[in-house]
């Protein structure tokens, strides 16, 4: 029975540790073709070819803003699946291969269990375009009292143009002290005293952006973070171009993922399993911090 309670809290926590805020407004629909679009459209051949295939791109993408060479997302064991895959499936197609940077050699594996080889050990990595931090839950939780981890983001930062985290993994990136002071965002979960905890001002948004930091709710909105930092850097059609290939238009079949389209006691059942696992283990990680002082 304790090992059914058990597995039963870390799938809740997995799950709902996805959609956030309500606000969305509504997007203006996007114009099929516009004047601008239609003289571009009469300069295009009819068809696209390996060899015009480049300057087709350019015509109708334009340039990015910076240009970035290297993408990395952290991992570890028990880092949430969607947290890293999805910001890596939409990254992928910026023209830049995202890494997997693990915290050890060897294979990692996700919340769900799944094994996957990372492509490099993060001490073997000293300068990023754009860092990645997801979330999950134990391993979340444990990363954010690691010394020599949060030295090394601290490090990387130095130089990244965009730092970015999902979900829980803004715990880790606030306890490097780098979002004291801005607006963030992270799961819903105790989001307030959390970022608190980090000097960090709560964002109150899906994703927030904050001069280069970029951090978003929980699973799911780090796809939508993700797509955000390409329209900034690549551009709009980009995005579009992203989105498409992704079909990405979500549409639930019933109202939830956010703590006001939730019911009490859902939200209360979350919540209570929540602290259930997340305070015991932050309670011994606080008193082995003391000890080690």
């Amino acid at each position: 029975m304790k090992n059914i309670i058990s597995l039963l809290f870390v799938s809740v926590f997995i799950f709902s540790c996805s959609d956030k805020k309500d606000g969305k407004n509504p997007l203006p629909k996007i114009e099929e073709l516009s004047s601008q679009d239609s003289l571009l459209k009469n300069q295009l051949p009819d068809t696209i070819t390996g060899e015009n295939h480049s300057m087709i791109m350019d015509m109708i993408l334009g340039k990015p803003k910076y240009q970035i060479k290297s993408i990395g997302i952290l991992v570890y064991d028990g880092v949430n699946d969607l947290d890293f895959m999805g910001p890596r499936y939409v990254f992928g197609q910026s023209g830049v291969r995202p890494k997997l940077i693990a915290l050890k050699p060897g294979t990692f594996k996700t919340v769900m269990g799944v094994e996957i080889v990372p492509d490099v050990v993060y001490d073997s990595i000293d300068h990023l375009d754009i860092l990645v931090i997801p979330g999950g839950f134990k391993g979340t939780i444990e990363a954010s009292y690691d010394e020599k981890l949060l030295a090394w983001i601290r490090m990387i930062d130095k130089t990244t143009i965009y730092t970015s985290s999902v979900c829980t993994g803004g715990w880790i990136l606030g306890a490097t002290g780098l979002l004291k002071g801005k607006k963030a965002s992270t799961n819903w979960y105790r989001e307030e005293e959390f970022l608190k905890k980090y000097g960090a001002l709560p964002g109150d948004e899906r994703y927030t952006k904050d001069g280069k930091y970029w951090t978003s709710a929980g699973v799911t909105a780090g796809m939508d973070m993700a797509i955000a930092i390409i329209n900034e850097n690549w551009g709009e059609k980009y995005a579009q171009g992203v989105m498409l290939d992704m079909e990405y238009d979500p549409a639930p079949p019933i109202q939830g993922g956010t703590p006001d389209n939730t019911g009490w006691l859902v939200k209360w059942m979350m919540k209570s399993m929540y602290d259930a696992g997340v305070n015991p283990l932050i309670d011994s990680l606080e008193q082995v911090k003391k000890i080690n002082k």
